[in-house]
């Protein structure tokens, strides 16, 4: 992962108030893609754990307390907009946002911070925050028909989503097996992760790896290559988060 991931996640950030400072009113009540929530419906969710963020890396721990809200994290986080929906979110969003970027910056790096699902340090929380925002972005810009162009910000995505496949793995009742990914990035480059001898390996566009993870295309539809054992299968428990 590389060094820069908390300035890479305001500048995905950055990107996303700059979409969100123009549309209309009507374009805030269109449906997302998030299956039941509206535009600023996502704004919302976003502003709600962004909040959390803060609260965390300053040292308030987990008091919003996920678990209180449903039975999983999803419907935690469905409760949670739902409760709260109505007024406008941008400016929630962005108070939020910016306080938890000044938190994560401020936190020791050494020190894993509370968070849903496990602790993690401070830049691997940052890490998973760039890999949600990316995510409803395109929720967002996708019904609207809104370019929102990959970039190489997608190199943490990629980081996160190769890494947590342990855990992707043990959600399935399987061992874990070594997978090598040879991505394409944006610009053309290669971005690879993984032992380079593994006998499984996923191929292609570092978009579409990032996509599967997010759960927003299947490894089928991804267009990826998988050659081995496990590379299959690993795709298709591939995600960017833990929940």
């Amino acid at each position: 992962m590389a060094a820069d991931v908390l300035d890479d996640l305001e500048a995905e950030q950055d990107g996303i108030e700059r979409i969100l400072l123009t549309l209309t009113d009507e374009q805030w009540r269109t449906e997302s893609g998030a299956p039941g929530w509206t535009v600023a419906d996502v704004v919302l969710h976003l502003a709600q754990s962004e909040e959390a963020v803060a609260l965390s890396a300053s040292g308030g721990g987990d008091e919003l307390n996920w678990h209180r809200f449903g039975a999983t994290v999803d419907e935690a986080m469905a409760t949670l907009v739902r409760t709260e929906s109505g007024a406008p979110p941008l400016p929630r969003w962005q108070a939020a946002r910016r306080a938890s970027v000044a938190a994560l910056r401020a936190a020791d790096p050494q020190t894993p911070l509370r968070w849903v699902a496990a602790s993690l340090k401070p830049r691997t929380l940052a890490t998973t925050r760039l890999a949600e925002h990316w995510a409803h972005a395109l929720d967002i810009t996708g019904p609207l028909g809104i370019d929102y162009p990959d970039t190489a910000r997608l190199r943490h995505i990629a980081w996160l989503g190769h890494g947590t496949l342990p855990y992707a793995f043990s959600l399935t009742g399987e061992p874990n097996h070594p997978v090598y990914c040879e991505l394409t990035a944006p610009d053309g480059s290669t971005w690879t992760y993984g032992p380079p001898d593994a006998p499984s390996v996923i191929s292609g566009p570092a978009g579409a790896f990032c996509r599967v993870g997010a759960r927003r295309v299947t490894a089928e539809e991804s267009g990826l290559t998988t050659t081995g054992p496990h590379a299959l299968a690993a795709l298709r428990v591939l995600r960017n988060y833990a929940a």
